[in-house]
């Protein structure tokens, strides 16, 4: 592909950060993975930040520090990467898809209250795309019925509400650093709580099950190997330096391709801001206007043999042959499955140059 779908950005401070630690013989738990928590906690303003081996793992140990296991149920969105629902299943928790805001794309809170059963423990509240989720209106309900928050924000870092980072509303935040969010730590992710319980209990679980301060090889519950790597915490800590130029790099994208796409009378842009909020530009995704899953399939193709990627972000998890089973309730999500057979992901990244840009825009309005 000439123009990628989405692609790191990489500079010499990074790589003298990750040489550094090879030289320095400490791979592992060292003091790079504490200066990358440290700097999560500081940015996020949060009491504690935990670092581990991705966005899943994040989730994965936060749903299980908070005692949601078997028979729980988690109301979350359909219209999200996967990992939000594998990450409940596996700890053998039933998700409870509910459906979307056709306009931030998030959970729509009107419909919380409806899917709440007495075994509901929690709401994952994802903020999809970087854009922020109807925090205030899930906290109520959520206070009102005795539930736990977990944010998903691994598409979200730097988003706000009300002056204050996502991900820190709730009993405990996730962030992700794959390749193509707006930081990178290659691999990667982070928990963050104001719960010192809750932080302790997951650096617990992150190394199998070993307190940190126990003796070597005394464990106090069965845990897993979800380390992040002192090479992974160098580059996060470079990375970390840089995130308000980066913020506003990927703002400036953003509104450029706002600019040359508006006069496109078949496609939907997404939103560009949020009351009392900020987006944090994840990815630029844009809809068919007419709900045409096939059309939508054709479009994305043609970009491939013009040399430009792009993506179908994302298929509805309720839809997906792993969830037609007893663990989930098969039933319709309109705005959700309508929405998600019209999305086309183009090329969002930090170092996009005009030219590219301008490629993918006539290039989407040829075919649009």
């Amino acid at each position: 592909m000439t123009i990628p779908l989405s692609a790191p950005d990489i500079e010499q401070a990074e790589i003298d950060a990750v040489v550094e630690v090879l030289r320095s013989g400490r791979l592992s738990l060292g003091r790079r993975m504490e200066e990358f928590e440290a700097g999560m906690a500081a940015y996020t303003g949060t009491a504690h930040a935990v670092a581990v081996s991705s966005g899943t793992a994040a989730l994965h140990l936060a749903i299980r520090a908070l005692g949601i296991g078997e028979g729980d149920e988690v109301i979350l969105p359909s219209f999200t990467f996967i990992a939000a629902a594998n990450a409940v299943r596996y700890e053998r928790a039933k998700p409870v898809f509910v459906d979307i805001d056709p306009h931030r794309l998030n959970l729509d809170p009107k419909r919380i209250e409806e899917a709440i059963t007495p075994r509901t423990r929690a709401i994952l509240a994802v903020h999809t795309f970087g854009v922020p989720a109807a925090m205030d209106e899930i906290l109520e309900i959520a206070a009102s019925r005795g539930l736990f928050v977990i944010e998903d924000a691994c598409e979200a870092l730097g988003a706000e509400l009300a002056g204050k980072k996502v991900g820190t509303f709730g009993d405990a935040g996730v962030f992700g650093f794959y390749p193509n969010k707006q930081i990178t730590t290659a691999e990667g992710g982070v928990v963050v709580t104001n719960e010192t319980e809750i932080a302790a209990r997951v650096r617990s679980l992150r190394n199998h099950g070993r307190e940190p301060a126990a003796e070597p090889h005394e464990y106090y519950e069965v845990g897993y190997n979800y380390r992040l790597s002192e090479l992974h915490c160098a580059l996060g800590v470079e990375q970390l330096k840089r995130i308000k130029t980066i913020l506003l790099g990927r703002e400036a994208i953003a509104v450029a391709y706002h600019q040359r796409l508006g006069r496109l009378e078949k496609i939907e842009l997404p939103i560009l801001d949020v009351p009392g909020g900020r987006v944090s530009w994840f990815a630029f995704v844009v809809r068919l206007k007419q709900s045409d899953g096939k059309r939508r399939d054709e479009i994305v193709c043609e970009l491939g043999r013009s040399g430009i990627e792009a993506g179908r972000y994302f298929p509805a998890i309720h839809l997906q042959p792993t969830y037609r089973d007893a663990t989930t309730e098969h039933k319709s999500l309109p705005v959700t499955e309508s929405v998600a057979g019209r999305t086309i992901a183009l090329p969002f990244f930090n170092r996009i140059t005009d030219r590219e840009l301008t490629l993918v825009c006539e290039a989407l309005e040829e075919l649009a």
